[in-house]
């Protein structure tokens, strides 16, 4: 399952969401760009074998799994000690888990629309804060977190996922003003609707992105040494203008 790696590798990466489609289409460009040590975390971290495949094929000689549940907040340190353990110093880490939930389902179940907030919201202000701890001490790194145009301007359609992706847009951004001077630095990715997995069944908003489009902009903008990106671009222009619109017309708009 895991090779040895050198306890000094500088260019490990740890991908938090070992099954998420962006999170990996991510590693694999940086696999074929050069990066040598990967860890995958994840819940069923045995069953990722398809996944480590994938990631040799392309070029991975050290592929390392460990166990992690995003929603047991207790944990996560263990889990990134873990990881730094098995491969040394983290270059960077990609932050990709997280849920959909059922919105209509979440308007009457309280139950459920907690759950969504704190994997969506939550468990992410948690590992972050974990993570800026552990890549300070370290003197370097980079965190991708992945937040959304959902949470840009919250809209009556998907208020529950939204309002967790602006509370985690908004912590994200502080948080990279935080890290300013530190050695350590974060990226914050804005897709717009992402075509896959999570979204299947749903019929594509306008300006919809494929998980690998995410993946290109989020690789184009860690080597530019951006702070955040928006995918497509054009959403940026395009939310600056429905944050105008008035609230009778926006509560209309579709998720």
């Amino acid at each position: 399952m895991t090779d040895g790696a050198p306890a000094s590798d500088p260019g490990a990466v740890l991908l938090l969401g070992g099954r998420s489609e962006i999170g990996l289409a991510v590693l694999h460009r940086l696999v074929a760009g050069g990066t040598r040590t990967v860890v995958l975390a994840a819940r069923r971290a045995d069953q990722l074998d398809e996944q480590e495949r994938a990631l040799r094929t392309e070029g991975a000689t050290s592929v390392h799994r460990v166990e992690f549940d995003a929603d047991d907040l207790a944990g996560q340190r263990a889990v990134l000690d873990r990881a730094v353990g098995l491969a040394g110093p983290l270059d960077v880490v990609v932050v990709a888990f997280g849920v959909l939930g059922d919105q209509a389902r979440a308007e009457r179940d309280a139950a459920h629309a907690a759950a969504v907030v704190h994997t969506d919201y939550t468990a992410h202000v948690g590992v972050l804060t974990e993570l800026a701890t552990l890549l300070r001490a370290q003197g370097r790194g980079t965190i991708v977190v992945f937040s959304s145009v959902a949470g840009v301007r919250v809209r009556r359609a998907n208020y529950v996922y939204g309002s967790a992706k602006a509370g985690l847009d908004g912590f994200a951004s502080g948080l990279s003003d935080a890290l300013a001077g530190s050695g350590v630095r974060l990226l914050l990715v804005r897709p717009g609707f992402v075509i896959g997995r999570m979204t299947e069944g749903m019929s594509p908003a306008p300006f919809s992105s494929t998980p690998d489009q995410v993946a290109d902009a989020t690789v184009r903008a860690l080597g530019a040494g951006r702070g955040e990106v928006w995918v497509p671009a054009v959403l940026r222009v395009i939310f600056a203008g429905l944050r105008l619109l008035p609230r009778a017309i926006w509560r209309r708009m579709p998720r």
